[in-house]
């Protein structure tokens, strides 16, 4: 029988429902898998082959029984580490954190039980989740499938290796600055940031709240954008644990008939700086097939971008610096270089103010206004995901003036988090290299299905066709 482990989450589904395959089977498939990528790839933080084969032998039992199925029923899938399973050590990349094992489920883990998925494993994170390559003292370093030499990203990026190494066949990452969508676009799968609230954040290290709740987000993470709504149709929904809960009702596939001459607008902006030819070429390709396609396409050149990145860093540098401060205070030698380094260009050199604090809240919401304002006819942007495909391992820092320098390169993804904008990530092509190169489409707050729709599209037109084949170990 052909390998599963390349399959879609409708396919195994279907599979299972049709009795093709057992959830047994298919989990045994996936921890063989696992076994022989892990050595070289790291992404797991945790696994947990036991409890996996137990949750198979159930599934299969219900089966047997009779009783009614949910849509992921026997499907395997991963969870980012800074996520709550519970029993589970979710240890969000740091020593500090090595021994944190939550008693309950996060909402979103407990929903995709409740239809059926069962959980490997959580995957490795940079320590506390602030860079771009999963890289820390507990876990190692992540690498990329496509080339073991270079990071799947971050820092969702262990849970980007493992969707596109065939060792699950999707999951959930989170993103504070593009950390599902880089490494998305990184390890060549499909990933999407929701609006803050549409998928309860509750049960995630660090919280999202107060002055920080626009910025962080969790979201559905997989190898084609149909898996990645399946899994979203699963998560969202409101929480009372999540300040920024809205009972948004999750949307139908819209026609095409509906689509088209829909405005999608192929953003510009001298904010952004630069993108790769490769990457360039990548968006322009996506943008001739849609608009071959009926979409209304045509060059935005949105204003205020610089703005919302200034401000992006603000709350991602200097006020979670500030947070962190106290969390790290006398256990220095236990954070990792990279959480160091961070933190060497994030604190402050002087006190943060209040008058400070209200200022660039009042500046996020008037820059988020004025975004609104430009996009009201233009429902739909596509950019690029990064300036370039994946770096090698030690390139990517915070330090200014770099060539990998985080606040120069990620300037494509970052700013969504600042507006609370959702956007997906979806593959189209290939560096000289062959690393692959992803497209963002971006939508208003609430859009996420549209988001989808036209990712989709895109995917159907130019996406990847083929998976990476594993190196030998370094």
């Amino acid at each position: 029988m052909k390998s599963p482990v390349y399959s879609t989450i409708a396919e195994v589904a279907a599979s299972i429902r049709s009795g093709a395959i057992s959830p047994v089977e298919l989990v045994e498939a996936m921890l063989g898998r696992i076994a022989e990528c892990e050595p070289k790839l790291r992404s797991f933080a945790h696994l947990d082959r036991d409890g996996a084969r137990e949750r198979a032998r159930s599934a299969e039992a219900a089966m047997l029984r009779g009783g009614k199925i949910g849509p992921l029923h026997g499907v395997p899938i991963t969870i980012k580490s800074c996520i709550d399973v519970a029993g589970w050590p979710c240890p969000a990349g740091s020593l500090l954190r090595k021994d944190y094992v939550p008693k309950h489920d996060a909402p979103l883990v407990a929903r995709l039980r409740a239809a059926g998925a069962i959980i490997l494993g959580n995957t490795n994170t940079p320590e506390f989740l602030m860079a771009y390559e999963s890289n820390n003292l507990l876990t190692g370093k992540t690498s990329n499938p496509w080339d073991l030499s270079r990071t799947a990203g971050g820092s969702s990026g262990g849970e980007a290796a493992a969707i596109a190494s065939g060792c699950s066949f999707g999951g959930v990452g989170s993103d504070g600055g593009g950390s599902i969508r880089v490494p998305a676009h990184f390890s060549g799968i499909c990933g999407l940031k929701p609006t803050p609230g549409r998928v309860p954040s509750t049960g995630h290290f660090p919280p999202g709240a107060g002055a920080l709740a626009w910025l962080g987000v969790v979201g559905p993470m997989a190898r084609t954008i149909a898996d990645v709504r399946a899994l979203f149709e699963v998560m969202a929904g409101p929480d009372p644990g999540d300040a920024l809960s809205a009972p948004v009702p999750t949307g139908g596939i819209e026609s095409d008939a509906r689509l088209k001459g829909l405005r999608v607008g192929l953003l510009e902006s001298d904010a952004l700086g630069k993108a790769s030819p490769e990457t360039q070429s990548a968006v322009q390709g996506a943008a001739k097939y849609l608009a071959g396609s009926g979409f209304s396409v045509e060059p935005i050149r949105l204003t205020g971008l610089d703005r919302a990145i200034a401000l992006w860093w603000f709350f991602f540098g200097p006020m979670v610096a500030h947070l962190y401060g106290p969390v790290v205070a006398g256990r220095e030698k236990d954070i990792s270089p990279m959480l160091r380094e961070y933190l060497s260009f994030a604190v402050p050199e002087k006190p943060l103010s209040m008058d400070g604090l209200l200022a660039a809240c009042a500046d996020r919401d008037q820059v988020r206004a004025e975004i609104l304002e430009q996009m009201c006819d233009v429902p739909i942007l596509i950019s690029a995901v990064s300036s370039g495909p994946a770096f090698r391992h030690g390139e990517g820092t915070w330090r200014p003036g770099a060539e990998q320098c985080y606040r120069d390169t990620m300037r494509w993804s970052l700013w969504l988090n600042l507006a609370g904008f959702p956007g997906a990530s979806v593959p189209v092509g290939f560096s000289p290299e062959g690393l692959p190169i992803g497209v963002q489409v971006i939508g208003r707050p609430y859009g996420e299905e549209l988001v989808l729709e036209v990712a989709e599209r895109i995917e159907q037109g130019c996406g990847l066709r083929r998976n990476p084949k594993i190196q030998a170990e370094l």
